[in-house]
């Protein structure tokens, strides 16, 4: 007869039992909760409640939060969905801390910042936040412009060694801070054919997100409010409509105002 547990059908003899189930699949004596058909069916059943065919059974246990929720970039599976940047911090050991703290395991980076090593008079973001334990990212930031940010990502990757994994950011002015999408387009396709792996920020338009995924790049960044707003996600819908149609990570970026 057939039995569907945890929605996978499952073919098993007549006269069985749903303890006869539970233990072909090796949960005898384990903390779970089953239920018959939508109904929850109390521990003392178990042995005598008798299966039919088209019963369906679900079987579930406690597990820790966020257990096996991973995502992967670039071939590399990563536990926490938090990026961190740099800056802002009061000098490189409160960066270190917060970093720390945070859990995260991908760390943007600047790439013009002085700090992170080409004057050897000041103390080195390397040292503080080690490639060795962290993926590092450099970003684009300030850059207005596609030819800035490609030279950008190639001086980054020349300074980390052969480094590809970049996040990519054209903008369009200082104002406003939102993302020049043509320019975005253009560096794009630039540094995918360079051979980069590119992580977008663009706005939340899913035309835009799914183009720059037909492109090449591994993960699209679409706002959630204007940079340093802290506002929120505004458009919530757009952002599920972006996540429905990828195929690549979506990180959502700028604006979030609390990672919770």
């Amino acid at each position: 007869m057939i039995v569907y547990v945890n929605g996978e059908t499952q073919e098993y003899a007549e006269n069985i039992t749903v303890a006869n189930v539970i233990d072909s699949l090796g949960l005898t004596g384990k903390k779970i909760a089953v239920e018959l058909n939508k109904e929850i069916l109390p521990f003392q059943q178990h042995s005598t409640q008798m299966l039919h065919d088209q019963d369906a059974l679900e079987i579930v246990h406690a597990i820790g939060g966020g257990q096996e929720d991973t995502f992967v970039l670039a071939g590399t599976i990563y536990h926490s969905r938090l990026l961190v940047g740099t800056g802002k911090y009061k000098d490189l050991e409160e960066t270190r801390l917060a970093i720390e703290a945070s859990g995260a395991q991908i760390v943007t980076v600047a790439i013009r910042r002085t700090n992170i090593g080409q004057n050897p008079g000041e103390p080195n973001l390397l040292d503080v936040i080690s490639p060795d334990k962290y993926t590092i990212l450099p970003n684009t930031a300030g850059c207005y412009t596609a030819e800035d940010a490609v030279r950008t990502c190639r001086l980054g990757r020349e300074l980390l060694g052969g480094h590809k994994l970049v996040k990519l950011e054209v903008l369009a002015d200082q104002k406003t801070l939102f993302p020049d999408v043509e320019e975005t387009y253009a560096a794009a396709k630039l540094l995918v054919k360079d051979g980069f792996d590119v992580m977008v920020y663009t706005n939340d338009d899913p035309i835009a997100a799914k183009k720059l995924e037909d492109i090449g790049c591994i993960a699209v960044m679409p706002l959630a409010a204007p940079i340093g707003s802290g506002l929120g996600i505004r458009n919530p819908y757009n952002i599920l409509t972006i996540i429905e149609n990828a195929k690549v990570p979506i990180l959502v970026d700028a604006g979030v105002g609390t990672a919770s």
